[in-house]
């Protein structure tokens, strides 16, 4: 679109999407696969939102964490999946101006927020498997509510940033260093706060583990944080092969199947990783599944 009074001068109203394939029968293979995956991301998150929400004995502090995490993992999955699987059955794949800046904002938010609830609930084992007895004071409402904002505020700066950056790179001629480097630093501040809460906590709590003379205390605290581990590996291992390996190490198609595993499959694994490793959840899930077959 050229800008009155100069002939010199557009406005971007759509990008590209090169896409997954340019095979039509992978094409369809995919849109099937993802399609199936993210079904099972919204079912399996909002049954993990739901059974939190109606049981009881899961009304504390980490598994309200969870069930914020699986929110931002519906949030986070839903930025690009519907536009993936649209883009699968049209000849050309395009996105708007404003879809784009919609699409890095929502994936900026929701994949920082995911930062620092990880962050949180690292934090809410490390209090209580090395404070038990001051568990309930350290982790009361009131502090469980400010680790939340704190997280959505997180969030909402990174992608505060993005924003600029974009706006800034689009509508800049030269120079586009600074809002590269505000998006590099915001998005590298998130990484290395959480990196370290997370680092910080599980090695007091290995060292807090080794000191326990019983068995089974040393059992129940390692089961109470390998799910949590598993997701944090999964997450963080992904992004680290993506943002941190040299360029060169690996091609675009490669990048682009690691991308997809980071933002489509990850946000499915979590809820069945804490279902399947979380002795709690699953005792209260077959509960109510007996209540809502016998009752």
């Amino acid at each position: 679109m050229v800008l009155p009074g100069d002939r010199n001068s557009t406005v971007v109203t759509e990008f590209l999407l090169l896409g997954l394939t340019d095979d039509p029968d992978l094409q369809i293979t995919l849109f099937i696969i993802i399609l199936c995956i993210y079904l099972v991301t919204l079912s399996g998150n909002l049954s993990t939102i739901l059974l939190i929400r109606v049981s009881p004995q899961l009304h504390h502090p980490m598994y309200i964490f969870l069930s914020h995490l699986a929110s931002t993992d519906i949030g986070y999955s839903s930025t690009v999946t519907p536009k993936m699987l649209a883009n699968f059955l049209v000849e050309r794949s395009t996105i708007s101006y404003l879809g784009c800046v919609i699409q890095l904002d929502s994936a900026a938010f929701f994949g920082t927020v995911e930062c620092y609830l990880l962050a949180v609930m690292a934090y809410d084992r490390f209090v209580a498997i090395c404070s038990p007895l001051l568990y309930s004071t350290k982790m009361s409402t009131h502090v469980c509510v400010q680790l939340l904002i704190g997280a959505y505020m997180g969030g909402f700066i990174t992608a505060s940033s993005s924003t600029f950056s974009f706006f800034s790179i689009l509508n800049s001629c030269s120079d586009v260093s600074v809002p590269t480097l505000l998006t590099s630093f915001s998005a590298g501040a998130a990484t290395v706060i959480t990196v370290l809460v997370i680092a910080v906590s599980y090695t007091y709590i290995l060292i807090t583990i080794l000191k326990m003379h019983s068995t089974e205390g040393r059992q129940k605290a390692f089961s109470t944080c390998t799910a949590h581990l598993t997701v944090v590996t999964l997450f963080y291992g992904t992004s680290t092969f993506i943002y941190v390996m040299p360029k060169s190490s690996y091609s675009t198609d490669q990048n682009k199947v690691v991308s997809v595993f980071y933002i489509v499959v990850i946000p499915m694994l979590n809820p069945l990783i804490y279902s399947l490793r979380n002795k709690e959840i699953k005792e209260t899930l077959k509960r109510q599944l007996v209540k809502k077959l016998f009752l």
